[in-house]
């Protein structure tokens, strides 16, 4: 019995009120009910728009928020139950505050907004970039949040996450450039996109990689005119031209699809990542978003508060160090991992995590970097740093994600430099081989291992490997860019012959052993290789270096070159092969006292004129064989006496002066050497291995 004399009623705030988490639109079943939450603190008003699918210049609902009943803190939120829903789709808001550029406000009352945490993105028939930079309404051109009602109908089965150590190869490629040409072989409506991927795997499996790292996969501006995907639009919804289907759900299960048959596979998923920053640009940029939700919160902003900054080099910085941005973040994240079981995060522009609220570097503890690393849905994730930002380059050590790996650009230059010929590089190149101990040192306050180093030679950025080895000058009239970078800036060398038109056979053939010799030290080296898709089998962008903005036949792989190159393929898939089966070449510690360097005749040369260098790894700490590799990138050749063993103990695996297949030798098919003497020919790498005899 009630002592007031009235029957007891649960009162029930959130039915009436919304609840102020999670953020964004969350389907409440419990009350069969739409939550809509978002952040602003400097906002004076929000209003709810719902859009019909037939008419999205008119909201079907307009549902003004009343601060006293729908705000918490600073976030705006509301419940509408679906009876109350109607046949609405889409959503955006309308957030009003202060418009005062020398303040940082750039609130605009008529323009709508999409929500950061939209899980899919609709762009209406009428959609305008442009029409998002004026002042104004631009209703009916605005992209629209989805409200999604069946996401999470897909089946996920008894999917488990595959696990490479020791083995892991990531392979970098881009979604839609992978598979574009008919050449790929993929089914035509396919091509392009997430399942077009997977019909892929098989070719993926044969190759031997363990990981693909998706370039950008976020929804991005298709008005901003880069296809690359790095100028992120929303963190949470898929980019909808990679997919089969227009419609949100259809991408989502697409993507899961996907996802749940590289793992069938064997095989990782990585994601790069953007939130250094977004498609909306500098102060002159479009209002889409964030800028229109409180520009204050979300940018980093100069001190005179009208124009950002732009560590990023790309108009804009989001500001990482506030709460709300890293609450962002890491939602979106675990999001990924969570919902869409992914395996692996590499992160551009990295350093930005490092940036105060002033801008400012904070090495010490940036938040945005504890929390991803604790966050509880991230503890069993690869965590992947692109270190470095316009103003700061914290590779190795300076970095203060103690446990991410990064991406090392040290051993890309110094590889590079090394095969080129570059004199005063042998010292250099012992130490990328090593692992980069100068980097990544475990010293005893800081241990770090050689596989925290992501060893690579061509990424999306710069040449490709084929046009490292044929251009001199890049080649980029079609981004507008003029031609002024040369070897010196790309570290390349054309081998005596500038790009491919009426190219000699001897250059060819010169350039093929360039390839293999690149291939063969990034396999070698302590650490994590990674590799670029399409180098495998010389792909080609004709001496563009930057081809953000060529959404065509410069950055889709052109798959008639995998015929024409087979014997490429066939090198780098068996150099795959080879260091998955040697374990002591990949370690999580340094070699230490197993190796040891020589050169020609004795103890390594690190004087300025040597370009040669050999080194022994003892792998019976690892319970395998030894390995013996030669490396002369002289231009001519060099007499190396092998200063471990006998003769009859050594076979030969490779010698990258061989035309195919005696370049390269699988198990079992290895060639025996002769004397203790062996002769490398100018620019080739000799690799030779004595089998460890079983007791």
């Amino acid at each position: 019995m009630c002592l007031s004399g009235y029957p007891f009623v649960k009162k029930d705030w959130f039915s009436n009120e919304g609840s102020p988490s999670p953020q964004g639109v969350t389907w409440v079943e419990e009350v069969r009910a739409f939550n809509f939450a978002l952040y602003t603190e400097n906002a004076t008003g929000v209003t709810l728009l719902l859009y019909r699918e037939d008419d999205v210049v008119r909201p079907s609902r307009e549902l003004r928020l009343d601060y006293l009943v729908n705000r918490s803190g600073r976030v705006w939120h509301c419940r509408v139950p679906l009876t109350e829903l109607g046949s609405a789709k889409y959503y955006a808001y309308r957030v009003e505050g202060p418009h005062d550029s020398h303040l940082g406000h750039r609130f605009d009352p008529e323009k709508v907004i999409l929500d950061p945490y939209a899980k899919a993105v609709y762009f209406p028939p009428w959609f305008s970039r442009e029409e998002a930079k004026r002042p104004g309404p631009n209703d009916g051109k605005a992209p629209l949040g989805f409200i999604d009602m069946k996401g999470k109908d897909f089946d996920w089965g008894d999917d488990a996450r595959p696990r490479h150590t020791s083995d892991k190869v990531i392979y970098e490629l881009h979604v839609r450039g992978f598979t574009m040409r008919p050449s790929s072989g993929v089914t035509p409506d396919k091509r392009g996109t997430y399942a077009g991927l997977t019909e892929k795997i098989p070719y993926l499996k044969e190759l031997g990689v363990t990981t693909v790292e998706l370039q950008p996969v976020f929804q991005n501006d298709p008005q901003e005119g880069s296809c690359w995907g790095y100028m992120p639009l929303n963190f949470f919804s898929l980019h909808q031209e990679y997919a089969c289907s227009g419609i949100p759900c259809d991408q989502v299960n697409e993507f899961k699809a996907m996802v749940k048959a590289f793992h069938e596979a064997d095989i990782e998923v990585m994601l790069d990542v953007v939130y250094n920053h977004t498609a909306e640009g500098d102060e002159d940029g479009p209002t889409y978003s964030f800028r229109g939700i409180d520009n204050t919160v979300y940018y980093l902003l100069k001190k005179d508060k009208r124009y950002y900054r732009n560590d990023t080099g790309v108009g804009n910085v989001l500001q990482t160090a506030h709460p709300c941005v890293r609450l962002m973040i890491t939602n979106s994240l675990s999001f990924w991992a969570r919902e869409m079981h992914i395996d692996g995060f590499r992160f551009d522009l990295a350093s930005i995590f490092t940036r105060d609220s002033e801008g400012r570097i904070n090495l010490t503890d940036p938040p945005i970097v504890t929390e991803i690393g604790v966050h509880p849905d991230l503890i069993d994730i690869d965590l992947v740093a692109e270190a470095w930002d316009l103003a700061a380059y914290q590779l190795g050590q300076s970095f203060p994600g103690l446990f991410w790996r990064q991406w090392n650009g040290q051993f890309r230059d110094d590889v590079r430099s090394f095969v080129r010929g570059d004199p005063g590089k042998v010292a250099n190149l012992m130490t990328r081989i090593y692992g980069s101990d100068d980097l990544f040192p475990d010293w005893l306050d800081n241990v770090y291992h050689p596989y925290q180093s992501i060893n690579f030679v061509t990424a999306h950025d710069g040449f490709c490997l084929y046009d490292l080895v044929s251009y001199n000058v890049k080649y980029n009239e079609a981004n507008g860019h003029e031609n002024k970078d040369g070897a010196d800036y790309n570290l390349s060398w054309n081998c005596g012959w500038e790009g491919d038109d009426g190219t000699p056979a001897e250059v060819m053939e010169l350039r093929k052993r360039q390839v293999r010799n690149f291939c063969c030290i990034l396999f070698l080296s302590n650490g994590t290789p990674m590799m670029r898709a399409g180098d495998e089998f010389m792909n080609t962008q004709k001496g563009n270096n930057n081809p953000y903005n060529q959404d065509n036949e410069t950055t889709w792989l052109d798959w008639d070159l995998f015929t024409r190159n087979r014997d490429i393929f066939r090198f780098f898939k068996l150099m795959i092969e080879f260091r998955k089966t040697h374990p002591t070449l990949g370690r999580s510690r340094f070699w230490r006292n197993d190796v040891g360097w020589y050169g020609t005749n004795g103890k390594a040369d690190i004087s300025y004129d040597s370009r040669s260098l050999a080194f022994f790894l003892d792998g019976s700490s690892e319970r395998d064989g030894d390995i013996y590799v030669m490396i002369n990138a002289d231009k001519k050749n060099l007499e190396f006496i092998i200063q471990k063993g006998e003769a009859y103990e050594w076979l030969r695996v490779i010698d990258t002066s061989l035309p195919t297949p005696h370049d390269i030798r699988g198990p079992g098919e290895e060639d025996g050497v002769s004397g203790l003497i062996y002769a490398v020919k100018a620019r080739s790498v000799v690799v030779l291995f004595r089998p460890r005899v079983r007791v």
